[in-house]
């Protein structure tokens, strides 16, 4: 059984009034939608609450979920959704929290670091619509048909918003990897 058969399973069975299953649902989920909230919104408070309320919301909703979808994508499409509420309430876009990891190079540690700060704050530069589909892509490791129907956009649009923001974050640290 496939992780999509095994998900429309545990949605029925959630259906039905098994709190077991969706607590099965909610741990496959709750990282890699902390993960996606995090990366948008650069903040662990807020990603940790954007997670929770969309699983609220996944499960307050569940009556109205179409089997014919991927289930992770209704989730991550209720998710996203709750990141751009939080960006507009904020009314501004703020640059990422700090996640590099200790390495035993002090040297490399302190480069590494500098260049995932830089990183950072080029995505924090990038328009939701377009941090969206890198954080899709690039850390959550979703297909270009996958992020479109979370996205509810075509696979062209995907590409297209795909490749104008890498340009824009190549161009943002073009200067940082050659050291001006």
């Amino acid at each position: 059984m496939g992780q999509e058969d095994a998900d429309e399973a545990l949605v029925a069975s959630c259906r039905s009034g098994n709190r077991t299953a969706f607590a099965t649902l909610v741990g496959r989920y709750e990282r890699p939608v902390f993960n996606v909230a995090f990366r948008m919104l650069g903040d662990r408070d807020e990603a940790r609450d954007v997670a929770q309320t969309a699983f609220l919301k996944v499960l307050e909703n569940l009556h109205k979920f179409d089997p014919r979808y991927r289930f992770f994508s209704w989730l991550y499409k209720i998710a996203l959704n709750e990141v751009y509420d939080v960006l507009a309430h904020r009314g501004r876009q703020t640059g990422l929290e700090d996640v590099h990891a200790a390495d035993d190079d002090p040297l490399r540690d302190v480069a590494d670091a500098d260049m995932g700060e830089r990183v950072k704050e080029a995505l924090a530069r990038l328009t939701p619509d377009h941090r969206a589909v890198v954080v899709l892509r690039h850390y959550s490791d979703l297909s270009y048909e996958t992020i479109g129907e979370v996205l509810g956009l075509t696979d062209q649009t995907v590409k297209s918003r795909l490749y104008e923001a890498r340009e824009r974050l190549r161009t943002w640290l073009a200067p940082a990897a050659t050291g001006a």
